[in-house]
């Protein structure tokens, strides 16, 4: 069954009584139909005993979909009536309506997929099913029937995508044809259950004006990364998980000019960038033999031999680290990636451990010569306290100070302190500004000498000279 058509249909097929999240100081029923008790246990019954007559029916690929449907509502209409409880019309067709989209469709799971709010689902088990909403994560009451139910909702999703998971391949990481990524895990590596990861897709890739909107960037901020990005400064985005490195590499690669060749490598195909020239790269994994596995490293290796102006790496987590700095230090300026970090020293200090990881004996002054050389931008993002996800560190790659690389940072976070005592009892968001350093206006002036002759080079609202130097000498004072 095809998952896109799936979540294409499931806004017009929600199940009543699924999907809502119980939020504190509210009832879990609140906003929705309610189901009254005797109705939700004959629900569960009804549900149980069709799983229990249908069986592997369920995934037989001879069988179309309408052939499904029509059998589903078949089999429901003799299991409600084979039950004593007496039923009105309207409850009935609710019943069936609700159950054949659990069972048809992606169950429990499908009204968050359908809901533009929710970034991500996260399954542990049948009895707990969470959702990520606002950068926060939250229980929800939906629940499934059994943990066999979500395995079959699991097996249907990889099928749909031409893998398959078994106690012989218990973990799938793939993605779904809309892009978004889902990872499940079965026992017996999951002690408790078959879990489900899905990380939602969003429909529309948000633009630097969005992340200046929420304030994740500033326009000063935004206007510097264009401006770096057009000098051709190598930029790596550093950050924990979730907190936004992917859409922050999106929106910076936007900053490419449109006459130049990108080549975009990637696990998992997320970035989606307008220009015409663009050359998408997606590793793959081995197959049921454990062969035919291209990984990230081969592809940034083919990418050389096809004359890229510009090479995207979606993430560095290996050896593919050294072809990458490789690259950047033999022609090919501007290039960008993410790792994972705490910092941006750290985020230095993990790139030269995976330099390592490609199996070369290289001393370790060696690898950091080549970072220095290569990498010109740090930018780091953190999640707040409040869920949301800021840029809260610009840092330039300086130089070598003796066995360590230097580190300047040209735009820092400005925290302040929540306000106290508003009596709401809830916490305060996370608030401050990013801010520019006098070496970031130094640095820009760097780019501008360096785009001497070229005075569209930088990119709109890039400020001169006279306009970091006054700046600097304000903030020195």
């Amino acid at each position: 069954m095809n998952i896109a058509e799936l979540l294409r249909q499931s806004e017009s097929r929600q199940p009543a009584g699924h999907g809502m999240v119980a939020d504190a100081g509210e009832s879990a029923t609140n906003g929705r139909t309610h189901i009254p008790d005797p109705l939700h246990r004959l629900r569960s019954r009804a549900q149980k005993a069709l799983f229990d007559r249908l069986g592997n029916r369920l995934f037989d690929p001879d069988m179309s979909e309408e052939q499904l449907h029509a059998h589903v509502v078949r089999e429901l209409d003799e299991i409600l009536s084979a039950e004593a409880t007496q039923l009105t019309v309207e409850e009935r067709r609710t019943m069936v309506r609700s159950i054949g989209a659990d069972v048809l469709g992606l169950g429990p799971i499908e009204p968050f997929l359908a809901d533009p709010t929710v970034t991500e689902v996260m399954v542990n088990g049948a009895d707990a099913i969470f959702i990520e909403r606002a950068g926060r994560l939250q229980l929800t009451d939906a629940r499934f029937m059994t943990p066999q139910h979500v395995r079959q909702v699991i097996e249907k999703i990889v099928a749909a995508v031409g893998r398959r998971i078994d106690e012989s391949s218990p973990v799938v990481d793939a993605r779904l044809p809309d892009g978004s990524r889902v990872n499940a895990v079965i026992p017996p590596l999951s002690v408790d259950g078959p879990m489900l990861t899905i990380r939602k897709f969003a429909k529309t890739a948000l633009t630097a004006d969005d992340l200046v909107r929420t304030g994740s960037l500033t326009d000063e901020a935004v206007d510097f990364l264009e401006g770096s990005v057009r000098g051709c400064r190598n930029i790596l985005i550093s950050g924990g998980t979730g907190s936004g490195k992917t859409t922050l590499l999106n929106v910076v690669s936007s900053f490419i000019p449109e006459q130049e060749r990108i080549v975009t490598i990637e696990d998992a195909v997320e970035l989606r960038l307008d220009q015409r020239h663009v050359i998408r790269l997606e590793a793959r994994p081995p197959n049921l033999e454990g062969k035919g596995q291209i990984s990230i490293r081969d592809l940034v290796r083919n990418s050389l031999r096809m004359r890229p102006d510009r090479i995207v790496v979606g993430e560095v987590r290996g050896g593919e680290a050294l072809d990458m700095l490789q690259a950047m230090n033999t022609g090919h300026e501007g290039s960008l990636s993410t790792l994972h970090a705490n910092n941006p020293r750290d985020a230095l200090s993990r790139l030269e451990t995976m330099v390592l990881m490609a199996g070369l004996d290289l001393p370790a002054r060696s690898i950091r010569e080549q970072i220095v050389s290569a990498i010109s931008l740090v930018v780091h993002l953190s999640r707040m306290s409040d869920g949301s996800r800021r840029v809260t560190e610009i840092t330039e790659v300086k130089g070598m100070e003796g066995e360590a690389i230097g580190l300047s940072t040209l735009f820092g976070f400005d925290h302040r302190p929540p306000p106290h005592g508003d009596g709401s009892g809830k916490s305060a968001t996370s608030i401050g500004v990013l801010r520019r350093t006098a070496d970031g206006a130094r640095f820009i002036d760097d780019l501008h000498r360096r785009s001497a002759g070229r005075p569209d080079q930088l990119g709109r609202a890039f400020p001169g000279p006279e306009a970091t130097a006054a700046l600097a000498d304000s903030q020195d004072r």
